[in-house]
């Protein structure tokens, strides 16, 4: 279940068309091009150093973000990922969604260890435990438990826990 905050809008426009009463406009032309110049970052200490501290989102030491990785524009504070986790290429994470009659906002939490596969899209109010890998292509609209393997659109467990070794140093 995703933890969403809910807020109803007045009036006939949709949500969207009202987005300059929740967040400034400017902030999102400076989130915008923060965001760009990263996704374009084949840096990732720099890439992770404008995540930090221009866009104000916890970014874990030794993350990596492939390129292409779109971040929420107007809400990027709202999103924290752990120690050494891949967010693979072309990914999308999202801290807001704007429907018809209100909006939604919720944190992203990705834990420790998270791999997520090129081409996903991350729903606002989501949390993936740490150890999980995230197939390719997937659409996260629920939360990810700890340790398993997920994918798909709609989400499936495909894998409960994941096994992982450590390599073999006696076999170089």
């Amino acid at each position: 279940m995703r933890n969403l905050e809910r807020y109803p809008v007045k009036g006939k426009r949709n949500a969207l068309r009202q987005i300059y009463s929740t967040v400034s406009p400017w902030k999102g032309v400076r989130n915008f091009i923060i965001i760009q110049l990263a996704r374009y970052c084949p840096i990732l200490g720099l890439k992770n150093w404008m995540y930090r501290h221009l866009l104000r989102m916890q970014v874990g030491s030794d993350t990596a973000f492939g390129l292409m990785v779109m971040v929420d524009v107007f809400f990027p504070e709202r999103i924290r990922i752990g120690e050494n986790s891949v967010i693979g290429y072309n990914t999308t994470i999202l801290a807001h969604e704007y429907l018809i009659r209100e909006y939604r906002l919720g944190d992203v939490i990705i834990g420790d260890e998270v791999m997520i596969g090129a081409n996903c899209t991350i729903l606002p109010g989501i949390t993936i435990g740490d150890g999980a890998v995230v197939a390719a292509g997937s659409v996260v609209h629920r939360d990810v438990a700890a340790g398993s393997f997920v994918g798909g659109n709609p989400l499936r467990v495909i894998a409960e826990t994941i096994v992982t070794t450590e390599p073999d140093d006696e076999k170089k």
